[in-house]
């Protein structure tokens, strides 16, 4: 079932809230610009845990025409070979986690951060900066494009306190047992592999007591295809007032009165 609470979907952009976080603190962007784009969407965040079914939702969004940032895109591209991040992650965790082709070899960098809390932190502290950044300008693109409403797919959006940009939140939830159950089936792990993975993130129980609306992926297709129709409805719903004007047709629309305005007066006079 779909667990939806009152929220007001008036996107603001909390600019002083994510540099509280640190999220911007290696960006060399103008506080202003920061502040300029996000104001004027929708900006949906979407969220879960390891095989709970975020990104067949996520894919859901993108098949109704929604345009989705996703986290996982840039968080790879950050790794490539010779990028910024590819090479600070290599001084870090050593050339061992290179392939012979010297592009990272993710799975085993995966199996060494989920095994150990300060690898793991370690690395989100070094990708942090590039991803933050990635997802910037990915959002900007979309403003420039027009987009009244976006998704951001952002699997770390609580711990990583994105969701101060977003409204509403939206998170993708599963039992434990049914995570553990279908990452071992998907993946081939071992039980304790598995939980290993599972208990590294935060427990998508308190994702779901902090989210604006609730996707419960416990059954089947069916029932999420049910569940994400209501949730594109919630979010496809007019913008407000304070949305319109601050999106980019309110801007050009504000800009032709104002013109409009101006040679009437200086007709007039």
């Amino acid at each position: 079932m779909i667990d939806c609470k009152p929220v007001n979907v008036t996107t603001a952009f909390v600019y002083r809230r994510a540099s509280r976080s640190g999220l911007f603190y290696h960006l060399r962007i103008p506080k202003s610009l920061l502040r300029f784009p996000f104001r004027r969407m929708r900006i949906v965040g979407l969220t879960g845990g390891i095989a709970s079914g975020k990104s067949t939702v996520s894919n859901l969004f993108k098949a109704n025409g929604i345009p989705v940032v996703d986290a996982d895109v840039i968080a790879r591209n950050v790794l490539k070979k010779g990028s910024g991040g590819w090479k600070r992650v290599v001084a870090a965790f050593g050339e061992e986690i290179l392939l012979p082709s010297r592009e990272v070899d993710r799975p085993k960098l995966g199996q060494m951060v989920f095994s150990s809390d300060s690898k793991r932190q370690l690395l989100n502290k070094l990708m942090a900066p590039y991803i933050s950044s990635g997802i910037f300008w990915e959002i900007l693109k979309q403003w420039v494009k027009g987009a009244k409403v976006i998704v951001v797919d952002i699997p770390l959006l609580f711990e990583t306190k994105m969701d101060k940009w977003t409204k509403p939140v939206v998170v993708v939830w599963v039992s434990q047992e049914t995570q553990l159950n279908r990452l071992m089936e998907r993946d081939g792990l071992s039980e304790e592999d598995a939980r290993n993975r599972v208990m590294a993130q935060m427990s998508l129980d308190l994702k779901r007591s902090r989210a604006d609306i609730v996707i419960d992926n416990n059954g089947g297709l069916d029932e999420l295809h049910q569940q994400f129709d209501k949730v594109l409805s919630e979010i496809r719903r007019p913008l407000t007032w304070i949305e319109f004007w601050r999106s980019r047709q309110g801007a050009f629309s504000i800009l032709g009165l104002v013109t409009s305005g101006l040679l009437v007066c200086k007709q007039l006079n």
